[in-house]
């Protein structure tokens, strides 16, 4: 467990090249931790140890016979259960798709495997990625590993608590208005939301279609550069990936004479009335540490903040309403005791349909099938699409002033399981302060202000928000690459 602990992706790789330990004892130590731990924690849905121990097998003879390997070769990584693996459980954590096992690899997937890194299992997440904390899971809430009686965000809580309990190196999720940011504050780890379009969804379980984006979980930075290095590019089989031209040396090894002479905007709209006192102590003191490496910091406005939330559970719904139709219950994951007593094929659908999905999936179905009904189109979903535009046009104002927007994750740190779930509109402001990047397709990453080795037990992580300019994650991690070395 120590040895786990103290591993991030970037030492095991130094190690594993020194012959200090071996893929496959790494992987299994993974395995027997995830053994011990994932019963409190609920981070994982599935694993899949013997083909995890095939790869990183095949990594030690590679050593072995000294042939070169790349940074993520061997190094034990988590999976999110709505992106695809070959042979694997793909469920979105939905009755819906409990039996469902995929046919074929995602695009982020191939390019791991590309770079043989060693995938543990699926993890846990809200159904469909529809929540943000992880209870709306067919398959149990997710703990907090700081703290098991409080939630650890989401959607992509389990793959975040695999990471921050040592289960993973490093791992994927899905961010689509903070699902990979938030619970990353909550739990302490770094998590990035890329630019729209620099990371493929083809292999995705859709929710969103123009906002859901994979990304990086990790221990630091440097580890969340090192994935999303991998992961990136353009994908024929997704029509929105682009091919944006990054420079791989600016992405891993950022200079310091770079990150000194980009200027740090804070919104106005971010630092309000409402923040825990807790949150806005580690924020300030998050922005004096960056301070300190000579950054230039300047006030800014985002006025149209303000709508974010409301737009954003327009859009949403009403793409979800959309992409779940296919989800009949009876393609995918047939189960055939919820349709047997089902008279005609009308009624079987109903109860296949109405058994298979969970309440805050239906209540996002059932919402955005009425925002785009006829009579309520233009007066909901079109003008919901024009104040995108117009949150959108704010960053880019920002962004001729600032090279990067400082700013909370979350209002609150991680709260108690069962707090808010009866409240839908007070789980919905988990996200007030993540959701406005991602309507605009801007790159952000949350960073925690203390590493996990600084927190006191049962002490709530706090993370802060950076939001890059769209194909600039090179400016957040460099950013957040120096802070962690202060």
């Amino acid at each position: 467990m120590e040895l786990l602990r103290d591993l991030t992706i970037k030492k095991f790789h130094s190690g594993l090249l020194d012959k200090k330990f071996s893929a496959l004892e790494i992987t299994q130590a993974s395995f027997e931790h995830i053994k011990r731990e994932n019963p409190e924690i609920n981070a994982f849905l599935s694993i899949a140890e013997e083909s995890a121990v095939r790869q990183a097998e095949k990594v030690d003879i590679a050593i072995a016979k000294d042939e070169e390997v790349g940074p993520l070769a061997g190094a034990p990584l988590a999976v999110k259960d709505c992106i695809l693996i070959k042979d694997l459980p793909a469920t979105a954590a939905s009755k819906i798709l409990e039996n469902y096992v995929a046919s074929y690899d995602a695009g982020v997937i191939e390019k791991l495997k590309a770079e043989n890194a060693v995938f543990l299992g699926k993890t846990n997440l809200d159904e469909f990625a529809m929540g943000s904390s992880t209870e709306n899971s067919a398959f149990g809430v997710v703990k907090n590993p700081h703290d098991p009686t409080r939630v650890a965000g989401g959607s992509s809580g389990g793959s975040v608590a695999a990471v921050a309990a040592h289960m993973a190196l490093g791992a994927l999720g899905t961010d689509t208005g903070g699902s990979i940011r938030l619970p990353s504050s909550f739990c302490g780890t770094v998590g990035m939301s890329p630019t729209y379009g620099a990371v493929s969804r083809s292999g995705i379980i859709a929710m969103a279609s123009s906002l859901d984006q994979v990304g990086p979980i990790a221990k630091t930075c440097e580890d969340a550069a090192i994935i999303f290095n991998a992961i990136r590019g353009r994908d024929p089989l997704d029509a929105t990936s682009a091919p944006a031209n990054y420079n791989e040396k600016e992405l891993l090894e950022p200079e310091l004479a770079k990150v000194k002479g980009l200027t740090v905007g804070l919104p106005e709209e971010y630092f309000i009335e409402g923040l825990e006192p807790e949150v806005r102590h580690e924020i300030d003191a998050a922005i004096e540490k960056i301070q300190g490496l000579g950054l230039k910091f300047k006030k800014i406005s985002l006025p149209h903040t303000k709508y974010a939330l409301s737009v954003y559970y327009i859009i949403v719904p009403a793409e979800v309403s959309s992409n779940l139709a296919r989800f009949d219950g009876i393609r995918y994951a047939r189960n055939a005791s919820r349709g047997a007593a089902a008279e005609g094929l009308t009624e079987m659908y109903f109860k296949n349909r109405g058994a298979g999905f969970g309440a805050e999936s239906k209540r996002r179905i059932i919402l955005g099938t009425f925002v785009l009904s006829s009579g309520y189109y233009d007066a909901y979903y079109e003008k919901a699409q024009k104040v995108r535009t117009l949150i959108k046009q704010d960053f880019d104002e920002a962004f001729k002033e600032v090279d990067v927007i400082l700013a909370p994750v979350a209002p609150m740190r991680a709260f108690k399981i069962g707090e808010r779930v009866d409240d839908p509109l007070s789980m919905y402001l988990a996200d007030i302060f993540a959701i406005p990047a991602k309507l605009g397709g801007f790159p952000a990453i949350s960073i925690p202000t203390k590493s996990a080795q600084a927190l006191a037990p049962r002490e709530l992580p706090v993370g802060f928000q950076l939001i890059g300019k769209k194909w600039r994650e090179a400016d957040i991690l460099g950013v957040g690459n120096y802070y962690e070395k202060i």
